[in-house]
């Protein structure tokens, strides 16, 4: 709110030469443009632009609760940045309303010259949104994928989300995102890395943290990350490789890709390439590769049907394996299998999954199991 004032001005005059015969007088400093005042998380924010005029005058704040009779001096700004000024109160109470108003003070005669308006800035009770609970670190090669519950976002007032690396006694922001997902990557190989979340809402209010979640990123076939080809193309193509070293994720529109992840309005899609195809059938499974250490329940596909594969796309579920015949690097026949752990957004709203895949490198074998059995299907 904006209450219009006469602009204060203290008079000053300066004596000019040696004499008693003139005496010049000062101009007044510019009064500051366009003063702006509103609340966010817990402070009052105060803006306002140089005038035409300004000579290097610094401003004076001055402020008082609207039930106050008189302004106190708040504090001096001398700094403003192309041509803008700012100042944050921080002193303020809640459910109280303020009122302030900025003068250009001259360096040299101390006159000053006050804003033609005051502004009122209500200051609320600050309600901190819900928290995001729960959350997910997926460990990646170089990088971790962290995902949580979007309730918050069905919030009126909700406006983003802040990701937060927990390091000891520290804590560090690493990025802030209105999806409820975020790719980490500054995470390193062999260093494990735990993150926590909060809400945030368009007043500022910042909710408790949420759970600590941690992942120790390593290099593997697992925790591949892919986007759809309708967000980020140069991302969206895949070819199983024979060696890690080889780069796997390439561009949705390489004419070498096995398949590329497709998205419309019905979902994920896996759209076989020009030199892959993929089979029409996919189960269930709880691991892509079921060997020693895994759960007594562990469910995997791990041998690929021998005929039976469509250039058609196939719609792509979480925890589904899906069997793919592809061409090799040497034109033969090979067999390879992918299961998406995770679908998901990235901080820019990006569609995505993590997966995990297989690949058999010997030319016809459809055994994808590193002990050269299936286990479940």
């Amino acid at each position: 709110m904006r209450i219009w004032k006469v602009g204060i001005t203290v008079a000053a005059v300066l004596a000019a030469g040696c004499d008693d015969d003139y005496w010049l007088l000062a101009d007044p400093p510019d009064a500051p443009r366009d003063l702006e005042g509103y609340y966010y998380a817990g402070a009052v924010d105060l803006s306002w632009r140089l005038g035409g005029g300004w000579d290097g005058e610094a401003f004076r704040v001055y402020g008082k609760r609207v039930s106050d009779p008189d302004y106190f001096f708040i504090a001096e700004v001398t700094s403003c940045t192309e041509g803008l000024c700012v100042y944050r109160d921080i002193n303020v109470r809640a459910e109280v309303t303020y009122e302030y108003y900025v003068s250009a003070v001259s360096l040299d005669t101390g006159e000053e010259t006050a804003s033609d308006y005051s502004v009122e800035v209500y200051v609320p009770r600050p309600v901190p949104p819900p928290v995001p609970d729960p959350v997910e670190a997926v460990a990646l090669d170089n990088s971790a994928y962290v995902r949580w519950h979007d309730g918050a976002s069905a919030e009126e007032d909700f406006a983003f989300y802040r990701v937060y690396v927990a390091d000891g006694d520290s804590e560090y922001l690493v990025g802030e995102t209105d999806s409820p997902g975020f790719l980490d990557f500054l995470a390193e190989n062999g260093r494990t890395a735990s993150y926590f979340v909060t809400s945030v809402d368009d007043q500022g209010h910042e909710s408790k943290a949420s759970e600590i979640a941690s992942c120790t990123p390593r290099p593997d076939y697992t925790g591949e990350v892919m986007y759809s080809y309708e967000d980020v193309a140069a991302s969206a193509g895949f070819r199983f490789q024979e060696a890690d070293d080889l780069q796997a994720v390439m561009s949705g529109d390489s004419p070498h890709r096995h398949f590329r992840l497709e998205s419309d309005a019905a979902g994920l899609w896996l759209a076989p390439g020009p030199e892959g195809r993929v089979h029409p059938e996919a189960h269930w499974t709880s691991a892509l590769k079921c060997g020693v250490g895994s759960d007594a329940d562990c469910l995997s596909w791990e041998r690929a049907p021998m005929s039976g594969y469509s250039a058609r796309r196939m719609p792509l579920d979480a925890g589904f394996t899906y069997m793919f015949q592809v061409s090799g690097d040497d034109g033969e026949t090979r067999f390879g299998s992918v299961r998406a752990s995770h679908l998901g957004l990235d901080q820019d709203g990006n569609r995505l999954i993590v997966f995990d895949w297989a690949y058999q490198t010997q030319a016809g074998n459809p055994s994808l199991s590193t002990a050269g059995g299936t286990q479940g299907w």
